[in-house]
């Protein structure tokens, strides 16, 4: 079978800046920070020193508007006004999950909506982010699967992600005061809304961002990719952006995997296995994560085990084992917890690391895979009570 080429942005990705609008600083490469500014009018000489100083203000220190920006003579604040804009996605609602887990439904250019959740953990918090509005794969299991795909989101809206949780987490240094408060936000994983790798230009320059070291200052050890199995792209995932990957696996045949994750029929689990085991960060200390949501009677055989550990044999590996998180309408249930750990213990016997995901915010439908935007229910809800007739 022929191999699909990933979508093209071009066709998916809003452009930066609107014919009359101003252009969002945040979200550009340093290259291209550089580029608009001379663009506006800074001289080139002083483009660089310029750049960085206004780096530092939005990813370091928090700045939203140019007003702040003291080191900046005023003339130059009031032409960079003019010319552009700090826009991150507005948070439409939050919720708070008895567990703390935090949710935060965002609004993006055009009015669409997607879906971050914060997971607070005693050594670390993570925040998991979207990289499209909807999601082209229609996973089975999946509620984002459900919710047709959109647009891909630019590099300002998927870093702007985490600007936002850093703001509610009130996490910005404050001017003359010296902490070394504990990062509430340590670890970022892109396993939200959508495919990364389908839009892999935005994620690279977002996550690019995240990495700079006179800003968010993330370790590229601590940002975890998760991708169904986009062949093609899974080497440049180490080569252009080097964080650590994490694969959707969730079965150990082809029968059984075209029907949980249909890009199995794409990149089937021999070609995707073959890739991951030339994966060129592939060792030890950067293992693969295979992530495997656990079904009832549909993937969670003592035979699965056996043939998973079969399968990932010689590759650096953990498996992390997710308890399936139900949603309305979900053709699964998940699987008892005795056989979850039955599971377990027979990969771990093997050699893997198996651990069993706590399932986090589960009532506020926070939890993996039940992510899908407000806008998006709410619009089914509508059309669903309109088809209904009522009783005579």
């Amino acid at each position: 079978m022929q191999n699909m080429a990933p979508l093209s942005q071009d066709v998916l990705t809003i452009p930066r800046k609107s014919l009359n609008g101003p252009t969002n600083l945040i979200g550009l490469t340093r290259t291209g920070l550089r580029k608009v500014l001379i663009e506006a009018g800074t001289p080139e000489k002083q483009s660089r020193m310029r750049a960085n100083q206004i780096w530092q203000w939005i990813y370091a220190k928090g700045a939203r508007n140019f007003d702040v920006m003291t080191n900046l003579a005023k003339p130059y604040r009031a032409n960079l006004k003019n010319n552009f804009v700090l826009d991150v996605p507005h948070v439409v609602t939050k919720q708070v999950s008895e567990d703390g887990t935090r949710k935060y439904l965002v609004r993006i250019e055009g009015g669409h909506e997607v879906e971050v959740v914060y997971i607070p953990e005693e050594d670390r918090g993570t925040l998991c982010i979207s990289s499209q509005v909807g999601c082209t794969l229609t996973c089975s299991f999946c509620h984002t699967g459900t919710q047709r795909l959109v647009r891909n989101l630019t590099s300002a809206e998927i870093v702007g992600q985490i600007l936002l949780a850093r703001d509610d987490l009130d996490q910005w240094p404050i001017p003359g005061i010296n902490t070394r408060e504990p990062r509430l936000l340590s670890n970022i994983v892109l396993m939200g809304m959508g495919e990364p790798l389908y839009n892999f230009d935005n994620v690279r320059d977002a996550m690019k961002i995240a990495m700079d070291p006179e800003g968010i200052c993330m370790s590229r050890r601590r940002i975890t990719l998760s991708t169904s199995g986009v062949v093609p792209e899974i080497a440049k995932t180490a080569e252009e952006i080097g964080c650590l990957l994490a694969v959707s696996f969730h079965a150990t045949t082809d029968e059984v995997r075209d029907k949980l994750v249909p890009i199995n029929k794409k990149w089937n689990i021999a070609t995707l296995i073959e890739t991951l085991r030339t994966y060129p960060k592939l060792s030890n200390s950067e293992r693969i994560t295979f992530e495997y949501v656990m079904l009832k009677d549909v993937n969670d055989s003592d035979a699965d085990a056996r043939r998973l550990i079969k399968l990932i044999q010689g590759i650096p590996a953990k498996i992390n084992l997710i308890p399936f998180n139900e949603w309305p309408g979900a053709p699964y249930q998940r699987s008892d917890w005795q056989r979850i750990r039955a599971f377990s213990d027979i990969v771990f016997a093997a050699g893997y690391a198996s651990p069993i995901r706590t399932p986090r915010g589960e009532d506020i439908m926070a939890a993996c895979g039940q992510l899908k935007s407000a806008s998006e229910k709410a619009k089914k809800n509508s059309i669903r009570a309109k088809s209904v007739t009522p009783a005579q």
